[in-house]
């Protein structure tokens, strides 16, 4: 089996400490909960994570959990008998216990409505699964992976997220971080997914001049590396075999403008102290993000590793 760190791209000191920590992890069957933006891979990180486990030969089964109808999602999820509900004409296996020995992957987690997290919590506190109309219930071996894109500990403090789901999901918790936040790992990116789409589509890879690379990097990239791969087979499609410039990428991404320098600070004649006032701004912006450190590290315009160094360095946290 290809380990973790082959299976997703990328070198940069954030993104290598949670695979660290996912490739210790799938050695064990604990719950994990995986936090990233959209597009940054949790769904490819907990695959892997599967694959590397004792599980690796059953099923991986992934729920889109924002994707399920509140009336079916507790049929979707456990399965249902025959007569249970106005519509159930045969009996139907669920979601859960067809994961039985392998992996459960819920996927956005925090979009089931309290009533599932209710029943989901019991599951993951007895291992017992009860079908929609049956009275016994059933005992099943199940590793779960959740991910969510929200800030589940925010949706706990406004009471949309059951705080004791929460803390049984959050076990084991693995960050990905935002792909602006990757450093040197978009044009590694843009290499590998250049190179593995050429080889899908049977055609010659492009090259990218420095200038095209440089606004690439430039990019804030929302939509994170799915955004950057939909771009990179774009790019394969239309320019196989040449050489791509800036005017040849995307208009979100070759119509950046150079941010403005801001001069709304102006040095006082008796000076300043440097470590204070960086001390004051970091924990301004920490605490108008209640502790979350990649949006407090968006605010001061940082990468979240160069902010968990200067937490550190003064030592604030």
């Amino acid at each position: 089996m290809n380990s973790i760190n082959d299976r997703i791209i990328g070198e940069s000191p954030e993104l290598l400490s949670t695979l660290r920590a996912a490739a210790i992890t799938a050695a064990t069957d604990v719950t994990t909960l995986i936090q990233g933006e959209s597009g940054s891979g949790k769904e490819l990180l907990a695959h892997a994570i599967h694959q590397q486990s004792r599980r690796h030969n059953a099923a991986f089964v992934t729920i889109n959990c924002a994707a399920l109808p509140e009336n079916l999602a507790e049929s979707e999820l456990f399965g249902h008998r025959k007569g249970a509900f106005t519509g159930a004409t045969h009996d139907q296996a669920g979601r859960v216990p067809a994961a039985n020995g392998g992996t459960l992957f819920l996927d956005e987690v925090g979009e089931l409505s309290l009533n599932i997290q209710a029943k989901l919590l019991r599951f993951l506190e007895s291992g017992e699964c009860q079908p929609v109309g049956q009275a016994r219930t059933e005992c099943l071996d199940v590793r779960v992976i959740a991910a969510s894109n929200s800030d589940l500990l925010a949706a706990v403090q406004t009471g949309t997220f059951r705080e004791d789901l929460y803390y049984r999901l959050n076990v084991v918790p693995l960050h990905l971080p935002p792909l602006r936040e990757r450093g040197k790992d978009i044009e590694l990116l843009v290499s590998r997914l250049t190179s593995l789409l050429a080889i899908q589509h049977s055609l010659d890879a492009p090259r990218y001049n420095m200038a095209a690379l440089e606004a690439i990097q430039a990019y804030s990239w929302p939509g994170n590396v799915r955004e950057l791969r939909n771009v990179c087979e774009r790019m394969l499609i239309l320019f196989s075999g040449k050489t791509i410039h800036p005017e040849n990428l995307p208009a979100e991404i070759r119509h950046l403008e150079a941010r403005p320098v801001s001069s709304n600070f102006t040095l006082p004649e008796s000076g300043i102290q440097l470590d204070q006032l960086e001390v004051s701004m970091i924990q301004q912006a920490l605490d108008k993000t209640r502790g979350n450190q990649s949006k407090a590290a968006r605010l001061l315009g940082l990468s979240r590793g160069t902010l968990i160094y200067r937490i550190k360095k003064y030592a604030l946290a």
